[in-house]
């Protein structure tokens, strides 16, 4: 089962229109690869706040915290 906190990236995402594949280059990650990262496949450290930085850079007024 998925963490809590991707949910909340996930919603964030589609209030924002930002695609997988947007959040992905800004992480540095194949698309695929956060898909799996969000879907609680792989659980790599630190995932989380390098998500939300990403995101925070795309969406300057997104609610990560």
């Amino acid at each position: 089962m998925p963490a809590q906190w991707t949910a909340e990236i996930i919603g964030e995402m589609h209030l924002n229109g930002v695609t997988h594949k947007r959040l992905a280059e800004a992480v540095g990650w194949h698309p695929k690869y956060l898909s799996a990262v969000l879907n609680g496949k792989k659980t790599p450290t630190g995932a989380e706040s390098k998500i939300r930085s990403a995101l925070r850079g795309i969406i300057p007024n997104a609610h990560t915290e």
